[in-house]
């Protein structure tokens, strides 16, 4: 069996962890896992147009699957550090770069990386965004 290529290592690699990430949040129901293999598909296309984007696909799969959960069901994933207030969901960043984030925009906070919410408890750590 021949290695994989480099695209398809970083698509399995942002499909693992995404569903690590709804598994966290339990949500990871079939009609939910259906919506992150479309977001592997399309994702697969615009990687082979643009291979120099293949270390993005990891938080542009986490940002489909939670544009097709808000279309469907609504936020996700919600944000665990802020105990008040409305709930509200993470957002991924960068959009478009390398090691994606789950940040809480309100706190001003990274609450985890993408795969990594089950780990991901009140508190976090500072953006670097600077955004709060």
């Amino acid at each position: 069996m021949s290695p994989l290529s480099p695209l398809e290592q970083s698509l399995h690699t942002a499909r693992a962890l995404v569903l690590a990430d709804l598994v966290a949040g339990e949500v990871a129901e079939a009609d939910v896992v259906s919506l992150v293999e479309e977001a592997v598909v399309q994702r697969r296309w615009w990687v082979e147009q643009w291979p120099d984007g293949v270390e993005y696909v990891a938080g542009l799969v986490a940002q489909d699957v939670q544009d097709s959960l808000l279309d469907r069901y609504g936020r996700w994933p919600l944000c665990p550090v802020c105990g008040s207030g409305d709930p509200h969901a993470l957002e991924v960043e960068p959009e478009l770069g390398p090691d994606p984030h789950w940040v809480c925009h309100q706190a001003g906070v990274k609450v985890a990386a993408v795969g990594e919410l089950g780990s991901a408890g009140p508190g976090g750590t500072p953006s670097s965004s600077g955004s709060a």
